[in-house]
């Protein structure tokens, strides 16, 4: 039953309803930019409207206002104002170029901050990268950046990689894979520091992104750089001493990516467990250091609908990193028949599969297992690795399998494109490798590794069974999503179209659970967006 009323500025022509049955709810939770009013009739239901009832009396009464809701609304205000973007979202930082500038500014330009996914490649193809993208976007654009990752078998490419970013005038660094501070990373964050004369905060010429699953990284990240650290860069004549100084006074970082069960590199821990671990202990930190500002902590890994996304920001996240949906964009490094394929992934089709950059540590990267054999070779290599001396100690069959199945080439040969190419890279690894059976064995297996991310991206038909694809579950949770929409299709899907559906969804989800708070009959389907292609 609806029950008109009245309010004394609304014309006679535009009386407003009230809604007491759960259908029409669905329909008002889809309203988000408008302001919801919870009344109670004189019979004691509960019921909504979009306009205001009759204050000064009548037969309903208000109970509460919901305000209106805008995706810009999601999240943390200072994170807009920081990075100079319209929304709290982030278009993650794929390695090997997977993000590529295209998609670093397809994403700035759609109001997002967008990073550059630049680890991984050679110095020159990054400097090519952000030379692209402050190409289209200018030099003082805030909202893109690039990726440092931690790399502890190429530290020279590491630093080459951070010298580049201080030339090139890159503002916001997202620091993965690091398990500790390096010297570098606080380089990073103390060059440029100076304080507002106005108002006598610091002000930060580099902003780091901390992408983190451990409390222990999380609190390096969330403190002040080591006194230690920042007198041996002052001492190289690497930081001044004022910005030494300034940088006793604030955390390292002030975005924390609190990364959950991601594609790559990832911990597979649960956000839900993950992030109010690191929340807290922001909290602790910034009382006890006595921060002027808060540190962001924002949410990553496992966001792939409006649910997911619409949780994170329930529990608090400042905002939220997209990354493996991103992957089967228009705008990412992966042909078409490869983002076909994440477009058919269901939310089990990946698994753990051994690293390249880490191997004999025994890290692993999370993987599409859908349409490849390359998680199973991978595990078999490094099982191989941890049995056995050096190549000539692999089982006569072992080594014809592998020269058959997985190198399609002798061993030997193997071994000689890839003492070619440290012999170019770094000479230490064939001095040691011609020392070390083992060690030389680890560089042949990894060869492997690291052209089966390069298979992909290069469309090669005659390696698709050992394609390797980073990907996390997110990927598939978001196939069964847009199921039936204009998203469905790979060829449809830009980084724009999937965040704006992405950040729309999530505050109607929002809008919804704010009703059913309110005590209102809210339909299931209330909770659900529809993908439509949005301005």
């Amino acid at each position: 039953m609806d029950i008109p009323f009245l309010d004394p500025g609304v014309p006679p022509t535009a009386i407003p309803t009230a809604s007491f049955a759960p259908s029409p709810f669905l329909e008002l939770s889809q309203k988000t930019r408008e302001p919801l009013y919870i009344v109670r009739s004189s019979d004691g239901r509960l019921g909504a409207s979009t306009l205001p009832p009759n204050l000064s009396g009548g037969d309903l009464h208000a109970v509460a206002t919901l305000p209106p809701l805008y995706p810009e609304w999601l999240g943390d205000r200072a994170f807009q104002e920081t990075h100079g973007c319209r929304f709290a979202y982030v278009a993650g930082e794929m390695a090997r170029g997977i993000a590529t500038p295209s998609m670093a500014v397809a994403a700035a330009r759609a109001g997002l901050v967008g990073f550059y996914g630049s680890a991984g490649l050679s110095p020159q193809r990054v400097h090519e990268g952000i030379a692209e993208i402050q190409s289209a976007l200018g030099t003082q654009a805030p909202n893109w950046g690039a990726n440092l990752i931690h790399s502890p078998n190429d530290p020279a490419l590491e630093t080459a990689v951070c010298r580049l970013f201080q030339q090139r005038g890159v503002r916001r660094v997202s620091a993965s894979a690091f398990m500790a501070l390096t010297p570098l990373v606080v380089e990073l964050a103390a060059k440029g520091l100076s304080r507002d004369p106005a108002t006598g905060t610091v002000r930060r010429l580099t902003h780091i992104f901390a992408k983190v699953s451990r409390a222990e990284v999380a609190r390096q990240f969330m403190t002040p750089a080591p006194q230690r650290m920042l007198a041996d860069l002052v001492a190289q004549g690497i930081l001044t001493a004022e910005e030494a100084e300034l940088a006793t006074t604030i955390p390292v970082a002030e975005d924390i990516t609190v990364e959950a069960d991601s594609g790559g590199h990832t911990d597979n821990r649960p956000l839900s467990v993950l992030f109010p671990i690191i929340q807290q202990l922001r909290d602790e930190l910034v009382a006890g250091h006595g921060y002027g500002r808060n540190i962001r902590v924002g949410a990553a890994g496992g966001l792939g609908t409006p649910a997911a996304l619409a949780g994170a920001f329930a529990m608090g996240a400042a905002y939220v990193v997209v990354g493996s949906v991103n992957q089967s964009a228009a705008e990412s490094g992966q042909p078409l028949s490869v983002r076909r394929m994440l477009a058919e992934l269901a939310s089990t089709d990946v698994t753990m599969a051994p690293a390249a950059d880490m191997f004999e540590m025994g890290v692993k990267v999370q993987v599409m297992k859908r349409g490849t054999m390359f998680p199973f070779r991978a595990q078999r290599l490094y099982d191989l690795y941890c049995r056995h001396s050096g190549l000539d100690d692999l089982p006569a069959t072992e080594r014809a399998m592998l020269e058959r199945d997985v190198f399609q080439a002798p061993l030997e040969e193997i071994w000689r494109q890839t003492r070619e190419h440290f012999t170019v890279r770094d000479q230490a690894e064939v001095t040691r490798a011609e020392a070390d059976p083992r060690h030389r064995m680890a560089l042949v297996f990894r060869w492997y590794l690291f052209n089966a991310a390069r298979w992909p991206m290069l469309d090669d038909a005659t390696r698709r069974h050992d394609f390797q694809v980073w990907c996390g579950p997110a990927m598939g949770a978001f196939n069964d999503w847009v199921k039936g929409s204009f998203l469905q299709a790979a060829e449809n899907r830009t980084v724009e179209q999937i965040a704006r559906n992405l950040l729309e969804g999530a505050a109607v989800v929002t809008r919804a659970q704010q009703m059913r708070t309110a005590g209102l009959p809210v339909p299931a389907a209330a909770f659900t967006w529809i993908p439509r292609r949005l301005a």
